[in-house]
């Protein structure tokens, strides 16, 4: 885990951008200090209030980072005053109280109407009600914006982050190249990418064990971000390589997925319908419909009774019918009914009948009766079952223990139940352990152990699990069982939740087979991004720093209006994973390096907390790299050249034009170097001579 206390303030400060740019954070605990340390990175003003004054700071030197400290109480307008709220962009509210949190935003927002709120609290419906009604505001629970890292962190190296978009499911997969790879010696890193996987990292076999920052200078020192592009794209993926790549899936039960998976079964059905032209047709299908209900016997026995109470009304009917052409059809079809019902005794209940039937239409209607009557009871049976069913699907015991291969979930508070609800998604095999019995209705699908300590671990298979999760509220308590689950089993994976950032150096030093992540350090780098206007939905670790998921929605002053992907991407290091047009079209996954964003356009990416700040910041790296291009032989390789170059490098079509009629000549326009790869692998495909030029 980054020890984010060092690192962030580590890095230069840069100058704040406007004086307005003036942020207010209410709450100095462990997530307000942490909130501070990463507004700092930005460059910023940063104020703060708090009861009380503490006596230890979790992060070295706090005062220093402030323009102001004020003791009070930040519910109250003159307190909010003294801080300067009045000219604040952002107020970040974080203290241990929700009440608190949501009195003090509403009073902000009264003598600040324009400032943005960033709120620490788990009302959902709350939040929801007041991010309606109030612009600018938005709410977060830092349990559950760290729910996923816990839950990533017990599935090993293979996993490394998980969320969901528009109904796509994104995997971050780290794949070890073998000799038998598909990938191996086969594919370039360029390769790889295609419309739903994009290349994140690769370590080559001879820089593994290399930090990110020394990586990155090994192989593409011009990368603005330490995470992302620091890999060559024609770079061959050979045997003992290391690629993280992101991949996004459909999910498997989608809405839309469903309506139109009963569309077509209605289609099916239809076309069955209209194959059936003669008695043969229907004869096979009634066998192959039989066939199909083979292993169901209950809908066999309904689908018998059913076929013979059709054809017995129907019989009944004709045959009362003909021999008594004074009953009309319906009264005879009534009469039948009657007798299926029992009702033998109401229509012959005299001993000489009025009207004189033969004997074996009398024996029929009788045996009507028999059989309406036996067919009663089956139907009586069938409700009985399925009303016993019911009773006891209410009284179902929970799922067995699994007995290898799972994950222990210790402490099933908001964090654990999060937690074992994304390991279910994963289809990981996990088990809950809590001091006390949960209700039936708490994630009734799992398995759940109450027990007490010594032992809950032995219940749990601990000797034969995968991985252990203490996230329970008592960060002591989770050391202690993660201590014991290490003595029982020392091939567990351990991963500890603490909420001190002091506390958790102390323990990651002493303990380094334990994964020790700090709720507030993970989710604090949300607020601070949050604070700026951006949206974020997810976040992850992910090589000691974390990974922030997050939603732009172009504006006419944004920094990235007018940009084309290829120069968000290389220039903020981020990584577009998502793009919907202002149009309301349909969003794409992984989309094209050539989309220039315009007003009202939707971009998700994938950043750390560097890339907002640039972006915010509007600081593009510098573009240095320009392609020669020596020939182009034929009027198709002018054409298409042209085209290639106009597209790749954004410039103008005429332009392109211009240059592909002068060859041999240096482009004009500079290029990120992964854009200015790009361009000469597509020229080279029209048969064009090029090639690259260095800074």
């Amino acid at each position: 885990m980054v020890n984010v206390s060092s690192t962030h303030l580590q890095q230069p400060n840069f100058k704040p951008t406007s004086d307005s740019d003036h942020f207010l954070v209410c709450g100095l605990g462990s997530l307000g200090q942490h909130c501070v340390a990463n507004l700092k990175t930005f460059g910023v003003k940063v104020s703060a209030i708090d009861r009380t004054m503490a006596e230890h700071w979790e992060i070295a030197n706090l005062p220093d980072l402030l323009e102001n400290l004020l003791v009070g109480d930040c519910r109250y307008a003159d307190a909010l005053h003294r801080a300067g709220v009045s000219h604040c962009r952002a107020a970040l509210i974080v203290t241990d109280s929700e009440r608190v949190n949501i009195e003090a935003a509403l009073t902000a927002r009264v003598l600040n109407p324009h400032i943005r709120l960033v709120v620490r609290s788990d009302q959902q419906n709350l939040n929801q009600v007041l991010a309606h009604q109030l612009d600018n505001f938005v709410a977060f629970e830092p349990t559950q914006l760290s729910a996923s890292a816990f839950a990533l962190a017990a599935f090993g190296d293979h996993l490394k982050g998980f969320f969901q978009l528009d109904g796509y499911r994104f995997k971050v997969v780290k794949q070890q190249i073998t000799s038998e790879h598909r990938w191996c010696d086969r594919r370039r890193l360029y390769q790889i990418e295609n419309r739903n996987r994009r290349v994140l990292r690769h370590f080559a076999a001879n820089t593994l064990g290399l930090s990110p920052t020394q990586i990155s200078q090994t192989t593409n020192p011009f990368s603005p971000s330490a995470q992302f592009y620091t890999w060559l794209p024609n770079t061959l993926v050979r045997a003992g390589d290391t690629v993280v790549t992101i991949e996004a899936e459909p999910e498997r039960t989608l809405p839309g997925n469903q309506s139109k998976a009963k569309r077509q079964l209605h289609k099916v059905l239809w076309q069955k319908l209209r194959s059936l032209r003669s008695w043969r047709d229907l004869r096979q299908s009634l066998v192959q419909l039989w066939q199909t209900n083979y292993q169901n016997q209950v809908r066999r026995v309904v689908l018998l009774c059913a076929i013979t109470i059709v054809v017995l009304c129907f019989a009944g009917t004709l045959l009362l019918w003909f021999n008594y052409p004074a009953l009309s059809v319906l009264d005879a079809f009534y009469a039948t009914v009657v007798l299926l019902l029992g009702g033998y005794g109401d229509l012959f209940s005299e001993f000489v009948p009025a009207v004189v039937l033969p004997w074996w239409l009398r024996l029929f209607s009788l045996g009507l009766t028999l059989a309406g009557t036996a067919f009663i009871g089956v139907l009586y049976a069938l409700l009985t079952e399925k009303l016993l069913t019911l009773k006891f699907q209410f009284l179902t015991r929970r799922p067995p223990v699994p007995q290898k291969g799972h994950v222990i979930v210790l402490g099933l508070g908001r964090v654990g139940r999060r937690v074992m609800g994304l390991l279910q998604e994963l289809n990981q095999p996990v088990v809950g352990v809590a001091p006390q019995e949960l209700e039936p209705h708490v994630l009734p699908q799992l398995p759940i152990i109450m027990s007490d300590k010594a032992e809950m671990l032995i219940k749990a298979n601990l000797e034969t699990a995968k991985s252990l999760i203490a996230v329970g509220d008592d960060e002591v308590q989770n050391l202690e069982m993660g201590l014991m689950a290490y003595r029982t089993n020392s091939s567990c994976r351990l991963i500890i939740r603490t909420y001190d950032q002091r506390f958790t150096d102390k323990v990651a030093q002493l303990f380094p087979y334990t994964q020790v992540l700090c709720t507030s350090a993970l989710s604090a780098e949300a607020f601070a991004g949050a604070a700026f206007g951006e949206n974020v939905i997810s976040l992850f670790p992910l090589y000691g720093q974390t990974m922030l998921v997050t939603q732009y929605r172009v504006e006419p002053e944004d920094t990235l209006h007018g940009q084309l992907l290829a120069e968000v991407a290389y220039g903020y290091g981020v990584v577009p994973i998502l793009y919907q047009p202002a149009a309301q079209g349909n969003p794409r996954m992984m989309p094209s390096e050539d989309i220039r964003l315009r007003i009202g356009d939707r971009l998700i990416v994938l950043a750390t907390i560097r890339g907002l700040q640039r972006i915010e910041q509007g600081r593009l790296a510098e573009q240095q790299w320009r392609i020669q291009v020596e020939s182009a032989n034929t009027q198709e390789a002018r054409f298409g050249g042209s085209a290639e170059i106009a597209r790749v490098s954004g410039c103008d079509l005429n332009l392109a034009r211009t240059f592909i009629e002068q060859l041999p000549s240096i482009f004009p326009q500079t290029l990120y170097r992964h854009q200015a790869l790009r361009l000469v692998r597509e020229l080279v495909k029209l048969q064009v001579q090029v090639r690259i030029l260095p800074p």
